[in-house]
């Protein structure tokens, strides 16, 4: 258990060279306990989860969101529901590996991942800054990649059950990051700070 940049062990490309994690990228296993996970997972449940729709097309994941949402069609931020108290000490622990204060994670971002569901090659949209996304119930590829030239720097990891992740610096700004499809139902709870003008 503990946070680390998931340098140790390095992953090795296909010719065996070793491959550097992204600056700004931090990983923690364990952020939460099997019995806790299990408690916000029956909470979660509850929300008014939604199809994800994105110009037109529904995505075969469903969100909801809190504190602010972002409007994928006209393309702006808009002011959502107060985020639920039961998600507070969530927020506090990602804020705690974020070395933030809690009241600076100003939106969530919950997507529940259907078995076939992923999510494409993307970056969040410029009005966030920092991103912490914790995951539940079961694991996933998390892929990033960065173009280099003619080709693309690739990196990977596997993000466990109650595990999160911290995207800071060139690994939120600079590098893409997708997730294949999942082959059992998981939840990603992303909280994230609003960028500064």
């Amino acid at each position: 258990m503990g946070t680390h940049a998931i340098e140790d062990p390095p992953q090795l490309d296909l010719l065996g060279e070793a491959l550097k994690a992204p600056q700004g990228l931090r990983y923690q296993v364990g952020l939460l306990s099997t019995e806790g996970e299990k408690g916000l997972l029956e909470r979660l449940r509850e929300l008014p989860f939604e199809e994800f729709e994105f110009q037109g097309f529904t995505g075969k994941r469903r969100v909801v969101s809190f504190g602010w949402h972002y409007d994928f069609n006209d393309r702006v931020l808009r002011p959502a529901e107060e985020m639920p108290a039961f998600l507070v000490p969530l927020r506090e622990a990602a804020a705690d590996l974020a070395g933030l204060p809690a009241s600076a994670l100003e939106q969530l971002l919950l997507i529940e991942y259907g078995p076939g569901a992923g999510i494409g090659w993307h970056r969040d949209k410029g009005v966030f800054g920092d991103v912490v996304g914790v995951s539940l119930l079961s694991p996933c590829r998390f892929r990033m990649r960065r173009k280099a030239g003619e080709k693309w720097e690739r990196f990977s990891f596997t993000a466990e059950p109650r595990s999160a992740y911290l995207l800071r610096g060139p690994a939120r700004t600079e590098w893409e990051h997708s997730i294949p499809h999942v082959d059992a139902l998981r939840y990603s709870v992303t909280f994230r700070t609003l960028r500064k003008a």
